[in-house]
């Protein structure tokens, strides 16, 4: 059985871990290290009887996890300092703004690189603002910068020069050229004002979010996070509002995103078990299995006890389909070949005179 059908079933019944044996658990947290995951799987795993070196590991996890919810909202308040006299909306986005709204995705969750949406009308500023204090740019690249600035969702990535910590700043979850066309404006402007000043998504534009950068966006990879996201913040947000499903659909249509949102919940409920409610007013919505989604399950288990990548070809297909998604065709073919002819001449050996 592969790592990652026995990490989804421990994280939805932590009770399943009880009866692993030790190649299994060799198998787990393999998988959930390489998922970015074992920090989740070790909050899940709190109370549980589980064997000494694992027990030991976990704890070691946990640990990690807890200094990486400090850093991340110590990298938060750094980014609030610096553009808080801007007078503009900055939403934290993904596991940061978990972590920052308290929420149950957040426990446990790894968080690498600060994710901020800000009024695409604001950009100038807040790049100015961010370089003002001690952000530089990744990738200097005349091209890369030029095709970020006019093609992607978010500005070329910017690191800290002291703290080593990376800022995406993104205008809209999805890039210009993508089909689906999220409503950036309806995004900021339903979004939740903390108490820092800093905003995060509604709870329902969360979901929209991550549906839209897993299905949408990527090649799946590392998707056993963005599902769990999903797990969590469905079934939190149900407890206080037991029409978060239709909320949330109802949003997914404002921003062009149906299929794409109703995808990532098919797939939550069928790996994790997410508990959904079908609709037929105002809208009709079910949840129920849809024969491709075998090859989106296919994809996110493709690991095997070692947490390495399986199934090469269905990796690769996921891969070329995240491209096409993201780009016309013929924008595609242009950025693949200055990127091959870049690469080619990069790779040419230096002949000594």
């Amino acid at each position: 059985m592969g790592g990652a059908i026995v990490l989804a079933r421990v994280l939805a019944d932590p009770q399943a871990g009880v009866s692993l044996d030790g190649e299994s658990w060799n198998a787990l947290i393999a998988t959930a290290r390489a998922e970015r995951l074992l920090g989740t799987l070790a909050h899940r795993m709190r109370g549980v009887p589980t064997p000494g070196t694992v027990t030991a590991t976990l704890a070691d996890a946990r640990a990690a996890a807890e200094h990486g919810r400090r850093a991340a909202l110590w990298e938060a308040e750094m980014a609030r300092r610096a553009l808080a006299p801007l007078g503009c909306a900055v939403v934290l986005l993904k596991g940061t703004a978990f972590v920052a709204g308290g929420l149950l995705a957040g426990r446990g969750r790894s968080i690498g690189d600060l994710d901020i949406l800000v009024p695409r009308g604001r950009l100038d500023a807040v790049e100015a603002a961010l370089l003002a204090h001690g952000w530089e740019w990744v990738k200097p690249d005349a091209y890369d910068d030029a095709y970020y600035r006019r093609w992607m969702h978010e500005l070329p990535p910017l690191i800290h020069r002291e703290r080593d910590r990376m800022i995406d700043v993104h205008h809209t979850i999805l890039p210009p050229t993508a089909r689906p066309a999220p409503d950036a404006a309806a995004l900021i402007g339903g979004s939740i004002l903390l108490e820092n000043g800093l905003r995060i998504l509604s709870p329902a534009d969360m979901i929209v979010h991550a549906a839209a950068h897993l299905i949408a966006d990527g090649d799946l990879t590392g998707g056993l996070r963005n599902l769990w996201d999903i797990d969590q913040l469905c079934r939190e947000f149900e407890e206080s509002d037991p029409d978060f499903c239709l909320d949330v659909m109802e949003q997914a249509h404002v921003h062009g995103l149906s299929a794409e949102v109703a995808r990532a919940l098919r797939l939550a409920q069928q790996l994790f078990g997410t508990p959904l409610t079908a609709y037929d007013f105002p809208m009709h919505v079910r949840f129920d299995a849809v024969p491709s989604d075998r090859i989106f399950c296919r994809r996110l288990l493709a690991r095997d006890g070692w947490g390495r990548g399986t199934r090469p070809l269905t990796r690769f297909a996921f891969y070329m389909r995240s491209h096409w998604l993201r780009m016309p065709p013929m924008l595609l073919a242009r950025h693949l070949w200055i990127k091959w002819r870049r690469q080619s001449a990069s790779s040419v050996p230096i002949r000594s005179s």
